[in-house]
């Protein structure tokens, strides 16, 4: 997908293309803001599968992504890792707000995920990650995922974590995840943190709130289930005053 200024005030859409397992829906936006929608048109990602998501925001668009429902990770009748790569550029003066329901991590699954954001210096950025390691009663399978943020060509981001069967060790202990299932990051980069950045913070219970190298900040929070995770990103967020 491709967001430009329309020159009027507005974001228009001049690419919003999709194939197989992921359709995208354009949705009433607000003021200038466009609005798309990931929908699963199929099943997956599952074993053996490659999905590949782009977005361009333009100089001076605005750009607000979502999802239908969570992305469920599944085995497959073939054996072998799925990939799911979310690839993102954001312009000057341009926003973008992605913002996908969780992803869950089903026993037998093994997928690697990717996200990598190239921000111009100017651009703004919110992005959120929740990731949710099997369903009820059940044990997660293999999640691998990655993390880049790059800002005006300088990377200010690159993590990684594995979970599941055959990660690292020490995956589920007090170090990382200490027991919990639910986990979570909201990224946020503004020109304006350039001047005054965030102040590290504990926020609340199994949050923890850093300012990066760049005109960015990165919250990380842990929680026992998906609703209470998304509880404490939301009031994360909230503390930007967007």
């Amino acid at each position: 997908m491709v967001a430009r200024d329309d020159g009027r005030g507005g974001t228009a859409l001049p690419v919003l293309e999709s194939d197989g397992p992921l359709a995208l829906r354009r949705t009433r936006g607000s003021g200038s803001e466009a609005r798309v929608v990931l929908v699963g048109a199929m099943s997956g990602p599952l074993g053996g599968d490659h999905f590949t998501v782009e977005a361009g925001v333009g100089t001076g668009a605005r750009l607000r992504v979502g999802s239908a429902a969570a992305t469920i990770a599944l085995p497959g009748q073939t054996k072998g890792e799925a990939h799911y790569d979310v690839r993102l550029t954001v312009a000057d003066e341009a926003e973008l707000h992605w913002l996908p329901e969780q992803l869950i991590s089903v026993g037998g699954s093994d997928l690697y995920v990717t996200t990598r954001v190239d921000l111009a210096r100017t651009g703004r950025l919110v992005l959120r990650e929740e990731q949710v390691l099997g369903r009820v009663g059940e044990e997660p399978g293999r999640l691998s995922s990655r993390l880049v943020l790059r800002i005006a060509g300088r990377t200010v981001l690159d993590q990684e974590l594995a979970c599941g069967p055959g990660a690292p060790g020490g995956w589920d202990g007090p170090a990382v995840l200490a027991g919990h299932r639910a986990v979570g990051q909201l990224l946020v980069a503004r020109p304006e943190f350039a001047e005054a950045p965030v102040t590290a913070r504990v926020l609340g219970e199994g949050a923890v709130l850093v300012p990066l190298a760049g005109p960015a900040a990165l919250v990380t929070a842990v929680a026992p289930d998906a609703l209470l995770l998304r509880r404490v990103l939301d009031e994360a967020l909230a503390a930007f005053s967007f």
